[in-house]
Parts: C-alpha cells; structure tokens; sequence
C-alpha cells in the first residue's frame, strides 16, 4: 500500500471505530423481590421505595356542663402578701369563685358513657380540654358530642383540613353537609377529619415539638369565655413515641394564661343570679366586668394550679398560650430557673391573644418557685402558680 493510500484511509478507520456503541460496564442484575418490594428500605431515588403512612389517632371528646371552681384549694393558698381595701373581694365573705360553665372532656367510646381519666401528669390541664397529639403524617379522628344546650364547634390551628372539618360559621361557599361542620346542635354528634402535614409541624427553629390549640368557633369570643379552649402538640416526623410524645423530653407542662371574662360567658345571667348580694348587676358597669375577670393560669387563680414537679437536670418542655381577650397579653415569669425560647436565653416569655409558644428548661435551682404572669393587674389579680424542682 502507497503511503499516500494509507493517509487517506487511517482518518476513515479512525472515525469508524469512534461510531462504534460503547460496551455496557458489568452490572450484578437486580434480584427479582427487589422491585417493589415493600420490606426493602427505602433507597434514594428509588421510586418502588413505600411512603411511610401516619397512624389515625381517634378521640372521643365532648362538651359539658359544669360549675367550675377557679379556687378549688381556697383563696391564696400560696400565699403571697396581698393588698386588701374595701373593694377587695379578698376581704370580704367571698370564698370559692364557682361558675357554671362548658368544657371540653374525654370519654372512652363513642358511647360517651365513662370518662376516661386524666393521669395525675395532666392534672394541671384544669378548665383545658383533653391533649390532643399527633407525629407528623399523621391523621386525627375526633368523634363529638355536644352534651351542652348551646351550639358548639370544635375548630383547630395548624392542623389541615377540609371545608367539612373547619368547625367555623361563616359564608364560605359550601352549603348542605359541608355546613354540618359549622356548628353541632345540642345532643348532636360530629366526627371531625383533620390531617398533619409537614407545615403542621416543627419549622427550623422549633425544636422537636410543636403546640397549637382547638376551641369552639361558633360565637368564638363567647365560647372560649365559656370555657371551651384545648391543646394540641404536634411532634416531628420520626421523633415521637408512639403515643405521639417528643422522644427527646423528659417532661411536657402546659400552661393556659387565660382571662376568663364571665360576663362575656353564655352562663352570664345564670351566674350573676348567684350573686352573694342576690343582685342582677348590668354587664355595661366596668366594676361588674372587673369583679368577673378570672386572671387564671388553666381556670385556676391565686395558685390553685396543681404544683407542677420535675427533677434537677430534666428536660422540660413547657407549652405556653393564652385566651383572645383585648387583655389577654401576659409575660409569663419562672423564679429561679431559665428556658431557651426561640434560640434565645429567657426567663420571661411574651404572649399575645392566642399564642401559642414553647421554650425548653433544663432546671438546675433546687426548690418550690413563683410562676405568674408579670402584668401588674394579671399578677395582683391571682395569675400565678408554683412549680417544684427536686433533686
């Protein structure tokens, strides 16, 4: 071959071979259970992969009647030093402060035959309807019974939801039994589906835990001054025992700085006829308002709160929220030990009408200590309680 034929033909060769198909790598096949195979872990990418689906929690919560006692232990059983004038209900004949009222409470069954307990751990809960918990993913059934005379609701935060389920009265398009939500008649029964996706849940800077609420909707400001107010706590995805708690906390307090204003209750009138001086007073006189302002911690005043006890070096998660008064602004104070509230170190903690915060204590201060709201006329009016660190 001429080496002027070679030179033509060598660049053809060349670009042949580089058409040419690459030959595929070695690759182990994939047994067949692999595919779609829901005991395989989940691998990223991985479209066969299962989604982890959320238990359904069910609860069967009604709304009752009852007289509640904010002083159940008596007047200032934690006796505090208090200022006493001739206007003062301490110095007068007034004992328990009692009023009939609706709240929220947990039965067994759908039966809503036998109460189920509340375990001494959420005694101090109080007025505050029954806990509701959930992990993220989850979904919770609530089945409810109105036992009051009034129409009531159950509507929750955070939570998701459809237009069946908001427990809220309002023109919002829906009709017929979309509407059934808005309001459950008296002796009635409604089951309330709500879901808990991820935005229900932590955010970053959260920790691994969350506190919303739920209340009766149906004339809200009246409703919740009635007494119809619950807590709701949301844990993270994977980071929850199976009933629901923080797996990261030792223990949980929930404390409900509530203004209760009596002469905005649906019981008013009911409650004013037991008036000690047997008087029907009018709701438009301020000092009428004033002596019916509950300053409460859960509906409990001038530290009937159950003592709230932990150990030296626990983790604790304290929820703190508030009812929807225009007086509802509180500073929640510890004496003697601090939390870590929103990344920061604190030892006071704001909260406005329906807030709902949580901040994490890890108490070092051995000893029984003042918990109260730092507003002057919350604090002299009796929102307080005392909580106990052992060693």
């Amino acid at each position: 071959m001429s080496l002027l034929r070679a030179l033509i033909i060598l660049p053809v060769l060349l670009y042949t071979l580089a058409s040419l198909p690459e030959k595929p790598q070695h690759q182990d096949p994939l047994p067949t259970q692999h595919q779609g195979n829901p005991a395989l872990p989940a691998q990223p990418g991985n479209r066969d992969a299962p989604e982890k689906h959320g238990t359904t929690r069910t609860y069967f919560i009604a709304a009752d009647e009852l007289d509640w006692d904010y002083t159940p232990r008596g007047r200032n059983p934690a006796g505090l030093p208090r200022f006493e004038s001739s206007e003062s209900d301490v110095a007068t004949t007034i004992g328990h402060r009692v009023y009939h009222k609706a709240i929220y409470r947990e039965y067994t069954d759908s039966t809503f035959t036998h109460l189920k307990p509340r375990s001494p751990q959420w005694e101090h809960l109080g007025i505050l309807g029954p806990l509701i918990r959930a992990e993220v993913g989850d979904s919770i059934r609530v089945v409810f019974r109105n036992n009051t005379h009034l129409s009531v609701s159950m509507h929750p935060h955070g939570l998701e939801y459809k237009k069946d389920a908001e427990g809220a009265s309002y023109n919002d398009g829906t009709m017929g039994t979309v509407k059934a939500d808005d309001k459950v008649a008296s002796g009635a029964t409604f089951t309330y589906l709500w879901t808990v996706p991820e935005r229900s849940g932590p955010a970053a800077m959260d920790e691994s835990s969350v506190l919303w609420m739920y209340h009766s909707h149906f004339i809200e400001g009246k409703d919740i001054n009635t007494g119809l107010v619950g807590p709701i706590i949301v844990t993270a995805r994977g980071k929850a025992r199976p009933d629901g708690s923080p797996a990261d906390v030792d223990r949980e307090f929930i404390t409900d700085f509530s203004i209760f204003d009596e002469t905005e209750s649906w019981f008013f009138e009911r409650n004013a006829s037991r008036d000690p001086g047997g008087i029907r007073l009018k709701v438009a006189d301020p000092f009428v308002r004033e002596k019916n302002l509950l300053y409460s911690i859960n509906g409990f005043i001038e530290g009937n709160l159950p003592l709230l006890t932990m150990k030296r070096g626990e983790k604790i998660r304290w929820y703190l929220l508030s009812n929807s008064n225009e007086d509802d602004v509180h500073m929640a104070h510890w004496h003697g030990n601090t939390v870590v509230w929103n990344k920061m170190r604190m030892d006071s903690v704001f909260l406005g009408p329906m807030a709902m915060v949580s901040a994490d204590m890890v108490p070092d201060d051995i000893g029984t200590w003042l918990f109260h709201c730092h507003v002057n006329d919350h604090f002299n009016g009796g929102m307080l309680g005392l909580y106990q660190v052992l060693p």
